[in-house]
């Protein structure tokens, strides 16, 4: 839910996959089925490891790059979150009589996303006078 610099093919990707298990859940809650998604914060896992690939910057993108390549790869190892602790949580969620349609995952997730949803309502807020005046007249 939250994207930043050098993340916009991964962050586009999960962003698109959001919207479509947003609509997937509308679409099949009559029958039952429940959908969640899963947004966890950093985990100690591999993704930042040996199975990350870098391409090379481009020149222009380099300085603003950089700085987020060099955090992920220094948080290698060392991430707070347990994937089996993480793994623990999506069951028990998914087994819930009503599961929910977010799980997020670690303390960094709340404090982010709730970060990013703070900005979200603080920019509707700004924008409102400008946007909201378009029907006809």
């Amino acid at each position: 839910m939250v994207a930043g610099p050098g993340g916009t093919a991964y962050a586009g990707t999960k962003f698109a996959l959001e919207g479509m298990s947003e609509a997937l859940a509308a679409e099949v809650a009559h029958l039952g089925i429940r959908v969640t998604i899963v947004e966890p914060g950093p985990f100690r896992t591999d993704f930042g490891g040996r199975s990350l690939r870098w391409g090379e910057p481009m020149e222009d993108y380099a300085e603003l790059i950089t700085p987020a390549r060099q955090a992920l790869e220094a948080s290698h190892g060392t991430q707070p979150g347990d994937p089996h602790r993480g793994a623990e949580a999506i069951i028990a969620a998914v087994g819930l009589d009503d599961p929910p349609l977010r799980l997020l995952l670690g303390a960094e997730a709340f404090g982010w996303i709730r970060a990013h949803l703070r900005s979200r309502l603080e920019e509707l807020d700004a924008v409102e006078a400008i946007g909201a005046d378009t029907a006809f007249r």
